[in-house]
């Protein structure tokens, strides 16, 4: 199929482009994640023409990427990597205490831990993204859960836009999936979108096994079981917790889905919809109209070329062909919340003072682009077992958890099982073999949203500096509440008994029925917790609000027809993972372009 869109000329390679003298589309979209594929292939199916720009290649038919067992091997393939490095704090003693820093070592190569060879670079905190069709969606692990209904209906009360309420939302969860795992007439569900969902299988519990035994450990403590589903239209879902089978965005057959394959399928239709994919393009800038004293989106400037990004791995600072492109209704910013705010800024959209730094003229001052950086806080409580543990290698559920001190909804989601997972770095994960187990917890709703994208530099292709400053606010009460997660999972996993346990404890607390304090445990998760889940840096808002830069219909405040689209437009982060929260944001953007167009006429 690729090589027959290749063909029809649907998909345009940096090097075979043509370059017309104003290539220009209806729509420009930048980025192919899980903002901007459904809001690029939904404007182009409402009979619009449209090109989606992207950095990268399309990795769709490689099975690192199309089959979301692979996502570890997605995760560290140099095809599609973009390597990030980031801080958590402006604390260099702590920063220096993280225990998977990367380090650039004199022959080239990375370093992780905390004693370097002599001579090497200090990265940071590593922090991949996804640089192909697709985006972050195609390497994901997939894990597919929608926000507590509270998320929804704060920007709704935040924006006076009814159109968030959680059960105004619901519908287009509804027009994005294809539920493979319950029955047709469940209500709350889609069944002919294009988010196949499944869930990881419960049939584990049939058998006896070590892994079963825990499973049934967990829902003694927490209540719940493996075949619940986690995104049942429940009216009482914010308060309801245990345990539930784990939802993934793939089919049956373990293939991803979501970004890559709608927009395969909106190419192949018969309908020959006006969609042109460019990959191998990268924006640089928006380009501005000043008509009537007011600026306006009117087109990108873009480099064509392979590794045009400084966190490409195989960047090598070679500049590529430049080219404009110009969009006769709208440009859409969907390029993540790291990348999205670096576009602005270098476009004269961001905080004035740091756009004179760098001497980019100025289009609108606004202070918020960049900041507001929120996170899912990450730790693990990580044991081994006396034993290996038998059992189904599937074996994985998802635990909610309202702890004692949670605010109004539930504040933990975690997946239990036997595997390990402690964060990201080059070559991650660790493998203990086949005695780990360990709750990976991600806290919901963090207190702190304190950080920031800023630029270095006005040079395009450079990384931005990013600083998550977690638990710059509330910190002490984020930590509890992961330190008493880590207590109900321990609990309930050292019921087990011999010969599973006694279980060696890796962290929070390590060894063997430790007494460790408080203070010590919640230290470590402080020191070594870890996030894969930026949002927030170009977030909604009133228009009144200094740090708003969008509008509830992903308007850019004070620029005529240019909208940013993708996670970095949540005003705080949506619940524990939010790749489904975002193609739900995507269908909603759609929904509101093409009511406004349908207002024009």
């Amino acid at each position: 199929m690729l090589r027959q869109l290749f063909a029809s000329g649907l998909f345009i390679a940096a090097g075979t482009l043509v370059q017309a003298a104003a290539e220009s589309y209806d729509y420009i979209v930048v980025g192919s994640g899980p903002g901007g594929a459904p809001l690029a292939a939904n404007l182009a199916r409402a009979g619009y023409s449209v090109t989606l720009l992207e950095a990268g290649l399309d990795l769709g038919d490689n099975k690192n990427f199309s089959e979301i067992a692979n996502f570890i091997a997605a995760g560290n393939d140099e095809k599609s990597r973009w390597d990030f490095f980031v801080k958590h704090s402006d604390d260099e003693a702590r920063e220096a205490k993280y225990e998977k820093t990367t380090w650039k070592t004199p022959d080239g190569s990375f370093y992780v831990g905390l004693e370097p060879p002599e001579g090497s670079t200090r990265l940071g905190i590593y922090y991949p993204r996804a640089a192909t069709l697709g985006g972050c969606a195609m390497h994901n692990g997939g894990i597919c859960t929608l926000p507590n209904d509270a998320d929804w209906d704060y920007i709704a009360e935040l924006t006076g836009d009814d159109g968030w309420l959680a059960k105004n939302m619901r519908k287009y969860f509804e027009k994005m999936e294809a539920n493979e795992y319950l029955p047709p007439d469940t209500p709350g569900h889609g069944y002919v979108g294009y988010v196949n969902t499944t869930i990881s299988d419960p049939s584990f519990m049939a058998q006896d096994s070590d892994l079963q035994k825990l499973t049934s450990l967990l829902i003694s403590e927490t209540g719940g079981d493996a075949a619940r589903d986690v995104n049942a239209a429940d009216p009482d879902r914010d308060q309801s917790t245990g345990v539930f089978g784990m939802a993934s965005h793939a089919d049956k057959n373990g293939k991803r889905t979501g970004t890559n394959t709608l927009l395969k399928r909106t190419l192949a239709d018969p309908a020959k919809y006006n969609l042109t994919i460019q990959l191998e393009t990268l924006v640089t800038r928006v380009i501005i109209n000043w008509e009537d004293g007011k600026p306006s989106a009117t087109g990108v400037e873009v480099l064509r070329g392979s590794h045009q990004y400084e966190a490409d791995p195989f960047y090598n600072g070679t500049r590529g062909q430049f080219g404009r492109i110009f969009a006769k209704k709208e440009v859409i910013i969907a390029g993540g919340s790291f990348n999205s705010p670096q576009i602005l800024k270098l476009s004269g959209i961001g905080p004035a003072e740091e756009l004179e730094k760098f001497h980019i003229p100025l289009v609108k001052d606004l202070p918020g682009v960049g900041e507001n950086l929120g996170d899912n806080y990450e730790a693990g409580l990580q044991s081994l077992a006396s034993k290996s543990l038998n059992g189904s290698a599937g074996a994985t559920v998802t635990v909610f958890l309202k702890t004692p001190t949670a605010r109004k909804v539930r504040n933990i989601q975690a997946w239990c099982g036997s595997f390990s997972f402690e964060g990201f770095w080059p070559g991650f994960p660790t493998d203990y073999g086949p005695t780990q187990y360990e709750c990976a917890m991600v806290h919901i709703n963090p207190r702190s949203q304190a950080g920031h994208v800023r630029l270095r530099s006005n040079d395009p292709q450079q990384m931005p500096e990013i600083n998550f400053n977690f638990f710059a606010e509330g910190g002490d009460e984020d930590l509890t509440e992961l330190l008493d997660a880590a207590k109900t999972f321990r609990k309930a996993i050292h019921a087990a008994g011999p010969p599973i346990t006694p279980f060696t404890e890796r962290h929070p607390c390590p060894g063997v029925n430790q007494e460790c304090t408080d203070e010590a445990q919640k230290e470590f998760i402080k020191l070594q917790s870890y996030s894969h889940h930026a949002t927030s840096t170009c977030a909604i808002g009133k228009a009144e609000d200094p740090m708003a830069v969008l509008d509830s219909k992903f308007r850019v405040h004070g620029v005529r027809n240019l909208r940013v689209v993708d996670a970095s437009a949540f005003p705080k982060v949506p619940g524990a993972f939010p790749v489904c929260p975002t193609f739900m944001l995507a269908e909603k953007a759609s929904a509101d372009i093409l009511a406004e167009l349908k207002n024009e006429h």
